[in-house]
């Protein structure tokens, strides 16, 4: 039976080289990504649904497949009003867990932040932590959440302050051990990998992964 993997933040830099790898391997048959804009990629398994965040329920009957990765996010430097950083981190985030559910999508796949605590004080992790929270309260069959440190790797966009701090990171790592290793910078790339592995297994519940886990996944 054919499979189809859908990807929501496909430009940023989990999600392209997420997108890379669906579809190089063999074991996706359809890729279908969530765009505002059409991105610059042509390839035969690839469709491109060009959507309004505000509006997902509308695309319901296109949401079915096998997996549902959400790469979505936002910084603060690019969306100052926490508002709407918060609609793009949590709300889209949610909202398209509640139509893969819908739609009977077996697989959902996030990328959280390492240190997300619905509990926290810092608006960023609190967020990420109340994302967790809801999609999990959400009842889907298979729920893999994966929480990244400091990230690192070419992006699309310029970000200069994360090329000075991938620097420091590479300096530093060694310093994380043992159960400090989560902390530790690592590659967009890596991620990606490590959800697609995750994505072709059967497993079915709710999987949290640390920055260190998710290494060795990869």
């Amino acid at each position: 039976m054919a499979k189809k993997a859908i990807v929501a933040g496909a430009s940023g830099l989990i999600g392209s080289h997420l997108l890379q790898i669906l579809l190089t391997q063999a074991y996706y048959d359809e890729v279908l990504i969530l765009v505002r804009k059409e991105l610059p990629i042509e390839h035969h398994k690839l469709k491109q649904l060009v959507v309004d965040f505000d509006q997902l329920t509308s695309y319901l009957e296109e949401l079915k497949g096998d997996a549902v990765f959400c790469c979505l996010g936002s910084t603060k430097k690019k969306t100052p009003d926490l508002s709407v950083y918060y609609k793009i981190d949590h709300d889209y985030a949610v909202q398209l867990a509640q139509l893969a559910l819908q739609n009977g999508v077996k697989q959902y796949h996030l990328v959280s932040s390492i240190g997300a605590n619905i509990n926290g004080g810092n608006f960023y992790t609190k967020t990420k932590g109340q994302t967790e929270a809801d999609i999990t309260a959400i009842g889907l069959p298979t729920l893999h959440i994966y929480r990244p440190s400091a990230l690192t790797g070419d992006r699309n966009e310029k970000r200069p302050m994360e090329k000075v701090v991938a620097v420091i990171m590479s300096l530093i790592n060694p310093l994380f051990v043992g159960r400090y290793k989560k902390y530790r910078s690592i590659e967009g790339a890596t991620v990606a990998m490590a959800m697609y592995k995750q994505s072709i297994k059967n497993a079915t519940g709710v999987f949290i992964h640390e920055s260190d886990k998710i290494e060795q996944i990869s």
